[in-house]
Order: C-alpha cells, then sequence, then structure tokens
C-alpha cells in the first residue's frame, strides 16, 4: 500500500499524527484513537498492524509493552510532493493577493 493510501484512513493518519510527537506505548497510542474515534482496541491493533507492515511504524519491545514510533523516512514520497506543490503556494498567494488589491479599488463609472 502507497504513503497516500495508508494515509487515507483517518485512524491510521491521526496515529501517525500522535507518534510524530515522540515515541509512545501502544496503550497510549490506543487510548487516543479510542477516545478520538470510538473504536475498539482490536481495531487499534489492526491499523497499527498495517501501518507496521507498510513499515510506516515500528515496535520496540519494553519489557511486557510495546513502543511504537515512526520510521525515519517513511512517508519521504509525501513530503517530496507536498514539497513540489507548497512552491507554488506563494506565487499564487501573491497573485491573489494583487487580484483582491484590484478588486478592492472604486470602480469608474
Amino acid at each position: 500500500m502507497n504513503s497516500f493510501a495508508l494515509l487515507a484512513d483517518p485512524v491510521r493518519r491521526r496515529i501517525v499524527e500522535v507518534l510524530a510527537e515522540g515515541e509512545r506505548p501502544a496503550g497510549r497510542v490506543g487510548e487516543v484513537i479510542r477516545a478520538e474515534f470510538g473504536v475498539g482496541q482490536p481495531a487499534v491493533s489492526n491499523q497499527l498492524r498495517v501501518l507496521r507492515e507498510a513499515e510506516v511504524i515500528e515496535s520496540l519491545p519494553a519489557g511486557s509493552r510495546r513502543i511504537y514510533r515512526l520510521v525515519p523516512g517513511a512517508l519521504d514520497d509525501v513530503t517530496a510532493w507536498i514539497d513540489r506543490y507548497a512552491r507554488l503556494w506563494p506565487q499564487r498567494l501573491d497573485a491573489l493577493e494583487t487580484e483582491l488589491a484590484r478588486g478592492a479599488r472604486p470602480k469608474r463609472a
């Protein structure tokens, strides 16, 4: 599954957002997702498995717990795609500002 398809699911996208803040125990990730989406633990575990199999996140043993974290560079294709289009935004915003300024001028009769 490509990165865009992975992130299309709101639960998986939120898991990535949570883990972007830093590594978390599986239980903490599950708490956040269950609270926000009202899904059960099996659904959370399934989404974690999908992200692990896609190598977007990894699971590290910590005693009897599992710690999850993002795999560095796993979403570089998404970042590259966004960067390619983000460079166009300032130009387009400048053009929009110009057009809005023209529209704000009083019309001549």
